[in-house]
């Protein structure tokens, strides 16, 4: 690390703290040469391996335009995008691993995003996960509707049934 003020190359560590919920580790250092003191954050950096091989760091402003597309003329609010952008951020974080594939963050959207508008997340996922036909979204919704039915009870049919 080199000294902001008088830039030399070396720095001696005088106190190390963990910062931001374990998030960052802030530094105390100080230069041999100057004897000045200063401060680094050092902060883990989430890299993306997609599909191709290639990476690039997480964006969480990525996410949060990508999932804003499927939300697009609901009532959805900036803030609840904002929101989710963190969860799963945070959510890829947890996992420890600073290299996360492309997929893992499709998975990791679709969670939040089905509890912060239904319509969003099946406009998501069918995206997400290549639906071909309605049969899919079909699937995708009976599969929404089981969840939330409690148990023993008849779930709804998927279209109304025409009465002759």
């Amino acid at each position: 690390m080199h000294c902001p003020y008088c830039r030399h190359a070396d720095s001696r560590v005088v106190d190390s703290r963990v910062a931001e919920d374990g998030g960052a580790i802030r530094r105390r250092r100080q230069c041999p040469v100057c004897e000045k003191r200063f401060t680094t954050v050092e902060q883990m950096q989430l890299t993306v391996v997609k599909r191709s091989g290639a990476t690039e760091p997480f964006s969480r402003e990525k996410v949060i335009n990508g999932v804003g597309k499927a939300c697009k003329g609901r009532p959805v609010d900036v803030d609840a995008l904002a929101r989710l952008g963190q969860r799963v951020e945070d959510a890829l974080k947890a996992s420890g691993s600073p290299e996360v594939p492309a997929h893992e963050v499709g998975l990791a959207i679709l969670g939040p995003l089905r509890e912060l508008d239904e319509v969003a997340y099946l406009r998501f996922a069918s995206v997400y996960r290549q639906f071909e036909s309605a049969d899919d979204f079909e699937t995708e919704i009976a599969l929404l509707r089981a969840e939330k039915e409690p148990e023993g009870t008849e779930p709804r049919p998927l279209r109304p049934t025409q009465q002759t």
